[in-house]
């Protein structure tokens, strides 16, 4: 099983918006299937690397190759495919009404689990027990809706359970996105939050006369956390809530101050809360990170982190309470490591820093030195608390992996793509995952795409790269 420092995203993956009365459905389709996502409370989808020389000394220890490519479903609209996970035998890709398990090095699958519609979210994390959530459309009705939650172990291949709940009127009720925490699923959208325990009983939902509802939850292991709304105004009145996973009892409350249109949960321990107050950056989806203590029945505010001031880029879907990717969290040190913009003014050739802030004070505490041409996005941890980071492919020279040391800020690098592939790897600019695992870079796609001028017959849902 993959490691999870802290206790998702990554990255695993990117998100869009849509205006209120949100059905955030058709904008929120896709995680990074990165994938970084929200686990344990530091950041997901990243496991151990398998090691690898300094680029300089390590000559071509570094060099990599595609190992193993999905194919790209046919479709004739872009169709759901959100979620990318790894296991200790298993690549696991979402696609068109399946998830399929490959080997870790890619070839034929392993196995498959039928869905009966489409994908509409995932949880960005594999439990202890080997399970995911996944939301996904009833495919019979004549206007599909996103109102089936399923449970799925990945590592035998199996769909343990599919459940839908249904309002005071009998109608099954829509969803926007699920999660998983401290062995409870949970779905949340504009009609409110339902959960099922991890054996499939139905744990709460909606009073008739609920003034909030749940938007949607982040979860970990050990934690589950609630973003809620309440109230009719505009912006709306958000809280953010630490449950009980059993009873879905608060735990502990932070009121948002008036402003923030949306609040995404990029960690659980530490809390780590981005809002955006109306202004963010396009792909953003955040303007500030809150860190929260939620030690006390009433949290309380720790720190606050500009993000528009220095033009940070971390990626959370613009509406969705989970999913936030291109950012790490290290619950040990309550680090958290955001990258740079990628066009500083002062350069010609585009090339960022990996910059780290203490969450318990917001400050900066350090920074890896900026390189021309090489712009690095972070995509989670390793077990030694190291920064992983992504490097994305220009015209001439293909992406790759890079350690960075969370005290000396020096780089290593892991991975080298090859030339040859850059064409492909910045296919994936949109709604990318990514997850790092034993030594391999897993590139998905949040979507299946069908055919245009950027997408082209042989551009695959994901790549593995490796070193063969």
């Amino acid at each position: 099983m993959p490691y999870y420092p802290g206790g998702p995203p990554g990255p695993g993956g990117p998100h869009v918006p849509g205006p209120p009365p949100k059905s955030r459905r058709g904008v929120v389709v896709s995680v990074v299937l990165a994938v970084l996502l929200v686990a344990g409370g530091g950041i997901w989808f990243v496991a151990g690397g398998d090691g690898g020389g300094n680029d300089e000394a390590g000559g071509g220890a570094a060099e990599a190759e595609v190992v193993h490519k999905v194919p790209m479903p046919k479709v004739d609209d872009e169709t759901g495919a959100m979620g990318m996970w790894t296991t200790d035998r298993s690549f696991v890709k979402t696609g068109v009404q399946e998830i399929v398990g490959y080997p870790l090095a890619g070839g034929k699958p392993r196995w498959k689990v039928p869905l009966s519609g489409n994908v509409c979210w995932s949880s960005s994390y594999v439990t202890e027990q080997g399970h995911v959530a996944v939301l996904f459309e009833n495919a019979e009705a004549a206007d599909p809706e996103c109102t089936e939650v399923g449970l799925v172990d990945v590592e035998k291949g199996e769909l343990l359970w599919q459940k839908r709940a249904t309002d005071s009127w009998g109608d099954p009720m829509d969803f926007d996105e699920v999660a998983m925490g401290g062995g409870t699923v949970a779905a949340g959208g504009t009609s409110g939050g339902v959960a099922w325990s991890n054996d499939g009983q139905q744990l709460w939902k909606p009073g008739d006369d609920d003034t909030c509802s749940d938007n949607g939850y982040a979860g970990s292991d050990q934690k589950l956390v609630v973003v809620r709304e309440c109230g009719d105004t505009d912006p709306p009145k958000l809280s953010v809530a630490t449950l009980d996973p059993a009873t879905g009892a608060d735990k502990s409350t932070y009121q948002l101050p008036p402003g923030p249109e949306y609040a995404h949960v990029a960690a659980t321990d530490p809390l780590v809360v981005g809002v955006d107050t109306g202004d963010a950056e396009p792909g953003t989806g955040v303007t500030d990170f809150l860190t929260l203590d939620d030690s006390a029945a009433k949290g309380k505010l720790v720190s606050k982190i500009d993000i528009l001031r220095d033009a940070y880029e971390p990626s959370c879907d613009a509406v969705a309470v989970a999913g936030c990717t291109e950012l790490a969290v290290d619950r040990r040190t309550q680090t958290l490591y955001l990258g740079s913009d990628k066009t500083p003014d002062d350069q010609t050739d585009i090339g960022n820093e990996i910059v780290a802030f203490d969450l318990t004070s917001g400050k900066k505490t350090g920074r890896s030195e900026l390189e021309e041409g090489v712009a690095l996005v972070p995509i989670g941890l390793d077990k030694g608390g190291s920064v992983l980071a992504y490097q994305e492919a220009t015209t001439g020279e293909g992406g790759g992996v890079w350690r960075i040391d969370p005290e000396s800020f020096e780089k290593e690098r892991l991975l080298r793509h090859p030339a040859e592939s850059t064409e492909l790897e910045q296919s994936f600019d949109l709604d990318r995952r990514m997850l790092y695992a034993d030594g391999r870079l897993y590139l998905g796609d949040g979507k299946a795409r069908r055919l245009s001028a950027d997408v082209s017959a042989d551009r695959p849902l994901a790549l593995v790269f490796g070193k063969g």
